[in-house]
């Protein structure tokens, strides 16, 4: 939204700044994105006087001028027709920049003689196109200020434009008055009084208007409109195509500048047929799909159906609030004007407008919304305007539908400023803001304008209050607690836990990744998903149809894409939610971590290792540490079928409490998702944690035992195809309070043992705390131990 300091001060009586409307502005939510200020290119330029002008000896063209400045008579070589002795002239002396040909001026020889400055043209100074000749004042005194004289003179030349960034909802911003309201308000001056006409019609109206019965409710509400006989259209006055040039529109003439001037003056699109082009009267209708119109912007543009147009008895004429048609648009023969102001529905406006890809300022407006209440009000101002510049008769004004109802009120508690804002302000303040800004007050109920359709609650009412008088203003109070003391944690188990992962997962050198929650079916397939219960109804593609039902896909994906830039060394993880139906429940927060390709790079001996499943257990071990996971659990097999089925672990607290999984993933599936191996990964569940018992904000002291710990080692003979964690978990569970710890030292095979038979020998640890082991307890742990394995096994003690 342009417009210029002159246009606003029709609105408002201010003596403030541009640089004080601009701050204002933008704290009052009209962010100010451009300040274009002609003065300010021009303030260095100066009132000269020609005292005389002699042909210059070497150049028939060019004379030698000896001209009057503030600083006394100087030399100026000019190459003008006009240059002359006697006329006042615009000097730029040495050092100053001319815009219009991008130079800083100096002093030079031009053809031997030096000059020093220039006398400038309007198009050199960016003031029009003129360039024939050299600037001529018809008054000025010598050495006074360019722009002062042309701030009396011609202040159009030097009026700045300001432009501002509208926000959807304030659409009563795109008119100049409902801007110099809110400036008002803040205190920046005194409104005006508004415009008033009422122009009598002189003869019945003969082009009638109907609205269809399924265009009523949500296409057109009102329609209004009158014709003006007699009119002699032509450019309009120089102060009206002053005020549309410098907000960047083209004047074209009398009768569409006035439309244009209501749309930035008022927020008020109009629009202007010729009459004698219209064929009977106009019908505001839906198309019914392939009808066509010849626009004003000179394109075709056919219609779907349900579109809401404008037709005479031969066809479309225009576009329902968006766009007039070319065939009955104003030219310079036109005598007889049809004027209409309507109010249109936005939703409607803005349908219509995307289909035809049309972007025009009544679009703009219409879409975002007007001022309902304004609507007869309009159609009588501007046709003042139209018979003051244009001349004319109107007849009386015709109308189809009614302006639609858009009162209402709501309750003004003073007291709402500070619960929802922490404001301060006092109740009269807030009375007096809102009748600034056009509010009318009964009692405690504030009835809110017509051209605010924003306001829709009592929240909205302190907000207008809060921000005319300035957030700015807002004091930071810390918020008071609840509760005296301590305060609770804000973090719920479940988020510290998330948290702990990730920072402990990126410490050990893994890079996050965040993953889309969607992936294709086979994909999920894998993981044991893709069933109908987790896929989309509207997929973004079908590379994304179902959620996901473990992150390692979305992962190994990653992999794949950085293997195949040449990355293929890889630490990988993502903490997310992964999904096992499509109901809200239906989901569970996992911690997937992948390992791919080698530890690092070659060491100095020319050696690197690859990555194993030791690499991932120690991983997935730390983390759960982390998150606080118990140090005592078991390691068993049996996961699912994407895990490689003899080089994986599941972290258990007991057979059916399963902590987390790692291992190397099954080649099948590295070779599905194009991985290039090896590759080990973990996933953990930090929902199947158990909770601490106490809840305490510290950290308890750490229990260490002052007794003698005891080592015993023991070789089992067990059959080849027991697995040595079997043997390991066997043993663990003899005494879970006294062994601390068991690990595998040696296995053998072959020799006495025979086929089908090896040893394995492990290590237990025994750690009491509450009295020194003796012999007898020992031996006691240590028969329970073989009994255990030998069960779990079948195997013997190796004697």
């Amino acid at each position: 939204m342009k417009f210029t300091l002159s246009w606003l001060k029709d609105h408002l009586e201010t003596e403030a700044s541009v640089a004080e409307i601009a701050e204002a502005l933008t704290d009052l939510g009209l962010e100010v994105e451009e300040i274009s200020n002609p003065a300010e290119r021009l303030s260095e330029f100066t009132i000269g006087k020609v005292v005389s002008a002699e042909k210059h000896p070497d150049a028939d063209k060019l004379k030698v001028c000896q001209v009057e400045t503030d600083d006394g008579q100087t030399q100026i070589i000019c190459g003008a027709p006009n240059a002359r002795e006697g006329i006042t002239v615009v000097v730029a002396k040495p050092g100053v920049y001319v815009p219009g040909i991008d130079t800083t001026i100096g002093v030079g020889k031009i053809r031997g003689i030096e000059s020093y400055g220039m006398m400038c043209s309007e198009r050199e100074m960016e003031l029009s196109e003129e360039h024939d000749g050299i600037i001529e004042l018809p008054s000025g005194e010598v050495g006074e200020r360019f722009t002062d004289w042309l701030a009396v003179n011609d202040p159009a030349k030097v009026d700045p434009v300001i432009e501002i960034a509208i926000t959807p909802n304030r659409p009563d911003a795109l008119g100049v008055r409902g801007i110099a309201l809110d400036l008002a308000a803040r205190g920046l001056g005194t409104m005006k009084p508004a415009p008033e006409a009422q122009v009598e019609g002189q003869f019945p109206c003969p082009i009638t208007v109907t609205i269809d019965e399924d265009t009523r409710d949500s296409g057109c509400e009102v329609f209004a409109g009158r014709l003006i006989k007699g009119v002699k259209n032509g450019p309009s006055p120089e102060w009206l195509q002053d005020r549309l040039r410098a907000i960047g529109l083209r004047p074209i003439s009398a009768l569409v500048d006035v439309t244009n001037f209501f749309t930035f003056d008022r927020n008020r699109p109009l629009h202007v047929f010729d009459a004698d082009k219209v064929t009977g009267d106009l019908r505001v209708h839906r198309t019914d799909g392939g009808e066509t119109l010849m626009g004003l912007d000179e394109k075709e543009y056919t219609f779907g159906p349900g579109q809401v147009v404008i037709s005479d008895d031969t066809g479309v004429e225009s576009i329902g609030g968006i766009m007039g048609g070319l065939s009955t648009g104003c030219t310079e023969e036109t005598t007889n004007v049809f004027l209409e102001a309507a109010v249109w529905d936005h939703v409607q406006i803005a349908t219509t407008g995307r289909a035809l890809k049309i972007n025009s300022d009544a679009r703009y407006r219409n879409e975002r919304g007007i001022d309902p209440g304004f609507n007869m009000e309009a159609i009588e101002l501007a046709t003042r305007m139209i018979v003051d510049l244009c001349g004319g008769e109107p007849s009386e004004v015709v109308v189809a539908g009614e302006v639609p109802d858009v009162s209402r009120a709501y309750r003004l508690d003073p007291a709402r400023v500070q619960s929802l804002v922490g404001m301060d302000i006092p109740e009269a303040e807030q009375r007096q803001t809102l009748t600034a800004l056009g509010f009318r007050l009964e009692g405690d109920m504030a009835h809110v304008p017509s051209w605010r359709p924003d306001v829709m609650g009592e929240a909205d009412l302190v907000e207008e209050v809060a921000r005319v008088a300035s957030l700015t203003k807002l004091e930071g109070k810390p918020l008071a607690r609840v509760q005296v003391g301590v305060p609770k944690p804000i973090l719920s188990p479940m988020q510290r836990r998330e948290q702990a992962a990730r920072r402990t997962t990126a410490a050990l050198g893994y890079n996050e990744c965040v993953t889309y929650s969607f992936i294709d079916r086979d994909s999920a397939a894998r993981f044991g998903g893709g069933g109908d219960a987790t896929m989309l109804a509207n997929p973004i593609s079908s590379e994304m149809s179902h959620l996901r039902p473990a992150l390692l896909p979305g992962l190994l994906q990653a992999a794949a894409r950085n293997q195949a830039r040449g990355q293929m060394d890889l630490a990988l993880f993502e903490v997310g939610n992964a999904f096992h139906g499509g109901e809200p429940t239906d989901q569970h927060l996992l911690v997937s971590g992948l390992l791919v390709g080698r530890t690092g790079p070659k060491d100095v001996h020319g050696a690197s290792r690859l990555v194993d499943l030791y690499d991932a257990k120690a991983d997935a071990e730390a983390v759960l540490s982390a998150m606080g996971a118990p140090t005592k659990v078991q390691i068993l097999r049996g996961a699912r079928e994407w895990w490689h089925p003899g080089r994986h672990g599941k972290i258990c607290l007991g057979p059916k409490k399963v902590l987390g999984i790692f291992g190397e993933l099954h080649p099948r599936v590295l070779e599905q998702m194009d991985v290039k191996g090896p590759a080990v990964a973990f996933t953990l569940f930090p929902a199947e944690i158990p909770l601490p018992r106490k809840k305490t904000a510290s950290r308890g002291a750490m229990t260490v035992s002052d007794l003698q710990a005891v080592e015993r080692d023991f070789a089992f003979v067990v059959g080849a195809e027991v697995e040595a964690l079997t043997l390991v978990n066997a043993a663990a569970g003899a005494d879970k309070a006294l062994i601390e710890d068991v690990r595998v030292f040696d296995e053998f095979i072959g020799g006495s043992l025979g086929e089908g038979k090896k040893s394995l020998a492990v290590t237990v640890r025994l750690q009491p705390t509450d009295k020194t082991l003796k012999e007898a307890d020992i031996d006691a742990v240590s028969k329970k131990i073989v009994e255990k394995v030998e069960k779990a096994t079948g195997g013997t003690l190796r004697g």
